[in-house]
């Protein structure tokens, strides 16, 4: 796979990435689902399945589950952009870097005590 990241990317094909691996960005969206986003070089790449739709997950658990066998040991938690538009301010929307800097970071890998 090429250094750049395109802009999805499947399980399989993400499977195929050398080091280094890209930072790993879990966004929660609403009703509890949760995509995957990577991030590597200023690029942005959305995981998907296999017809292209974004891969959705019910929590982060599974997430850890599918990345942890290829090398990934955590991620970024970050949420949807909300904007209040009943009031009509302007809010410039939330840029990828910000979304990763400020995020809460999760561990897909765990050992028991």
């Amino acid at each position: 796979m090429s250094s750049t990241l395109p802009a999805h990317l499947t399980l399989e094909e993400l499977a195929q990435c050398s080091a280094p691996l890209p930072d790993v960005e879990v966004h929660g969206l609403d009703m509890g689902w949760y995509i995957v986003r990577l991030h590597q070089d200023n690029a942005v790449s959305l995981l998907t399945d296999q017809n292209g739709e974004a891969q959705r997950f019910t929590g982060t658990q599974w997430i850890g589950r599918a990345l942890a066998p290829l090398g990934f040991t955590h991620g970024t938690l970050t949420w949807a952009d909300a904007t209040d538009e009943m009031i009509g301010t302007d809010v410039a929307p939330v840029s990828a870097q910000q979304r990763m800097a400020y995020g809460v970071r999760v561990a897909f890998n765990h050992t028991c005590l």
